[in-house]
C-alpha cells in the first residue's frame, strides 16, 4: 500500500469516527444518555386510568392541562426533553409502587412519599403537599361534623393503599376500604357510608362533580408533615438524580408555586377538624 493511500484511509477513519461521535452527542441531547429511558430519546410518563381533574383535565395528560400533567411537562423540559419527546402511558396505582421492572420512566398519580414505598421504588422530592379532607353530602350524618371525636361514630370510606387510609385508621379508627375513590363515591351516594376521606384538591373535585349535594365538610390539621406527593421511578433508576434536580429547580424558580395556584387554588375552604 502506498504512503499516500495509507494516509487517505487514516483520514477517512478519523472523519467517520468524528461523525459517529457527533451523532452520539445529538442522540444524548434529545433527552439523556442511551439506556437511561425505556425508549431511547423519549421520556415515558405514566398516570392513572382514568386520570381525574384537577390533576389531569378531561383524562388527557398529553394536553398539559391539569396540575400533574403540567408538572410532568415542566420536569421533562428541565431534563432536556421537548413536549414532542414525552410519551404518555397508563398504569394502576398499586402496580406502580410494587417492586419490579416497569414499562415507564416516571409515574404521577398523587403518590404519597412513605418509607415503606421507598423500599420498592424511587421518589422525587415532593412537588405538592396537601392535607386530607372529609367529603360528605348535605343529607349525611357527617355533614356539619368538625371534630375527630364526632367522626368516630360514623362510617368513613377510603381508597385502598392510600395515605387517606393511614390517616383515618390512626385518627378515627378502621375505615371501610374500597378499591378506588370512584367506588367510595358510589358508596357515599348510595348511603353505604357517611363520608369519604381523600386529599383536599380531590375532595373539592369529588364534592363538586361526583356527589349529589356534595360537601367538603372538614379537613385534617396541617402539621407541616402533610401528604407529600412525589414522582415515582423504578428502584435505583438512572433518572432519579436528574428528576430530583429538576423538581428542586422548579421549586426554587417558583414554577411549582405558579402551577399550584393555577390548577389547585380554590376560593372554597373547609374547617379544620379539632
Amino acid at each position: 500500500m502506498s504512503p499516500r493511500r495509507s494516509r487517505t484511509i487514516r483520514s477517512l477513519l478519523v472523519v467517520a469516527t468524528a461523525a459517529a461521535a457527533a451523532l452520539s452527542l445529538v442522540a444524548c441531547s434529545a433527552g439523556g444518555s442511551s439506556g437511561d429511558t425505556v425508549t431511547d430519546g423519549k421520556l415515558t410518563i405514566a398516570t392513572g386510568q382514568p386520570a381525574y381533574s384537577p390533576w389531569v383535565q378531561n383524562d388527557n395528560p398529553r394536553s398539559g392541562k391539569g396540575f400533574e400533567s403540567a408538572v410532568a411537562y415542566a420536569v421533562a423540559k428541565k431534563m432536556g426533553y421537548s413536549k414532542a419527546d414525552v410519551v404518555w402511558t397508563r398504569s394502576t396505582f398499586d402496580s406502580a409502587i410494587a417492586p419490579g421492572a416497569k414499562d415507564w420512566d416516571l409515574n404521577l398519580q398523587q403518590f404519597s412519599i412513605t418509607s415503606k414505598r421507598e423500599k420498592a421504588v424511587d421518589f422525587s422530592p415532593a412537588y405538592y403537599t396537601t392535607t386530607q379532607a372529609v367529603v360528605t353530602t348535605k343529607k349525611s350524618k357527617a355533614n356539619g361534623v368538625t371534630t375527630i371525636a364526632g367522626l368516630k361514630a360514623l362510617k368513613i370510606g377510603v381508597a385502598t393503599g392510600s395515605t387517606s387510609y393511614d390517616v383515618v385508621n390512626a385518627e378515627i379508627g378502621q375505615p371501610q376500604v374500597f378499591n378506588s375513590n370512584d367506588d367510595a363515591v358510589l358508596a357515599l351516594n348510595s348511603g353505604q357510608i357517611d363520608a369519604l376521606v381523600t386529599d383536599l384538591p380531590t375532595a373539592f373535585y369529588i364534592s363538586a362533580s361526583q356527589v349529589k349535594g356534595g360537601e367538603v365538610s372538614a379537613q385534617f390539621p396541617d402539621d407541616g408533615k402533610g401528604d407529600r406527593f412525589g414522582i415515582v421511578l423504578p428502584k435505583d433508576s438512572a433518572l432519579t438524580p436528574k428528576v430530583t434536580k429538576a423538581v428542586n429547580a422548579l421549586q426554587s424558580d417558583g414554577t411549582l408555586k405558579s402551577l399550584t395556584t393555577k390548577w389547585l387554588s380554590t376560593e372554597v375552604d373547609a374547617p379544620v377538624l379539632k
